[in-house]
């Protein structure tokens, strides 16, 4: 994403910081001066971005934004939003007393459980890990393998709620509607309760936390820098979130764990309003967007997709299990992007909110071709997230029995 100030990606780079100006600037920016290289696909520089632990244990972003008043208290102007704020209000649950805490999680024996549906190591066959150390792994080798993948996704959830605190509580700031600033103020609950529930999991239930995953990191601190309102709902509502909802979906049908699949509903069912708020509070302003501007969000709605497929990579985890990195490059090298169903199934909210945006087909439908190199324009007819049926639902997940 581009602002007003020049900022360096954690390898040292400068990232391109100029804005498309003027009606006539027709031009798209290239490939490398999106996301700092020049191939989508440089296994390379995707694994050597590993993230870490700020060793003060509090990482410090530069926030440009001005907070807004408005002195228009007319709530209810804008209906649909008023809507979901009034959805909002009676769909609340307590992370503490709401979930069976006491459940007992036996976390070796859910990864032999997640084994035993994939059982070509995790979607790995033996081909792909022929001439590597993991070639030669034991079983136990491959269940703490599978233990810190868990602890590392949980703790990139936890992360990312983290980030959609923040981002949440700079919309209240900045969004110029009384409709948006309620809702918002609805969020900043959800998603402390977010950060609580999946810390609590991480501490109780399983065994340990992992930093923050570098590229996921890199995307955060563009949302949290830049001063523009918009980018922080394009950037968190639509694309951060809208990847979440579709993982934690993914998730709840695989786990056999009861208390993960019991709190990733109750998470689900705030996320889809998250999301379906993002796409209302965008549709009617991007309707107004002059071509250079939405050139702009479609250049980020694109470095967003690239930077959250990155870090789906795990590089954490190949980190911590002392993996060769010349054995990381290998199995990365020989898995095939366009046929990773995981990777590709978690577009599937993020295409039709984008395509619902005019994202899609703005300036001659530049990222409708980037999405169809990366293999995800299949998911443009689906439902977007307005038309999600927890986004709208009367009560709390807790009231409404969701499972």
């Amino acid at each position: 994403m581009t602002d007003t100030t020049e900022q360096t990606d954690k390898t040292g780079s400068p990232m391109d910081t100029k804005e498309v100006q003027g009606d006539d600037a027709t031009e798209m920016r290239s490939t490398e001066e999106i996301i700092g290289r020049a191939d989508v696909n440089d296994l390379k520089a995707i694994l050597s971005l590993i993230g870490h632990e700020d060793e003060s244990g509090h990482h410090n972003v530069v926030d440009n934004c001005e907070a807004e008043f408005t002195w228009d208290y007319d709530k209810g102007r804008l209906e649909k939003l008023d809507r979901l704020y009034e959805k909002a209000k009676t769909a609340q649950w307590n992370a503490r007393t709401d979930l069976p805490w006491e459940t007992p999680v036996d976390q070796e024996a859910v990864v032999m459980a997640n084994f035993a549906t994939q059982p070509d190591q995790m979607g790995w066959t033996d081909v792909m890990l022929e001439g590597t150390s993991l070639a030669t792994w034991s079983d136990k080798e491959w269940l703490q393998f599978g233990v810190e993948s868990q602890n590392w996704t949980l703790s990139q959830f936890m992360h990312g709620e983290q980030g959609a605190l923040l981002c949440t509580a700079k919309i209240v700031e900045t969004v110029p509607w009384i409709d948006a600033k309620y809702y918002a103020a609805t969020q900043v609950v959800d998603e402390a309760r977010h950060v609580e529930v999946f810390s609590r999991y991480l501490d109780e239930k399983l065994s340990g936390h992992y930093p923050l995953n570098a590229h996921l990191g890199l995307l955060l601190d563009d949302i949290i820098a830049d001063s523009r309102w918009d980018m922080t709902y394009l950037g968190m509502q639509i694309m951060v979130e809208g990847l979440a909802l579709a993982a934690f979906g993914f998730m709840h049908q695989l786990t056999p764990e009861p208390l993960l699949r019991q709190l990733l509903r109750y998470v689900m069912a705030d996320e889809a309003r998250h999301v379906a708020f993002g796409v209302l509070s965008l549709q009617e302003l991007y309707t107004q967007l002059s071509a250079p501007e939405l050139r702009e969000r479609q250049e980020f709605a694109f470095e967003a997709a690239v930077r959250m497929r990155d870090r789906l990579r795990s590089q954490e985890v190949w980190d911590r299990m002392g993996v060769p990195w010349n054995d990381v490059l290998t199995i990365a090298g020989r898995q095939d992007p366009g046929q990773d169903d995981f990777q590709i199934l978690l577009f599937s909210k993020i295409v039709p909110n984008l395509r619902k945006l005019g994202l899609l087909d703005a300036a001659d439908g530049w990222l409708r071709d980037k999405f169809t190199e990366m293999g995800v324009i299949e998911f443009e007819h689906l439902g977007d997230s307005t038309e999600d049926e927890d986004a709208f639902a009367d009560g709390s997940p807790v009231s409404r029995q969701v499972a």
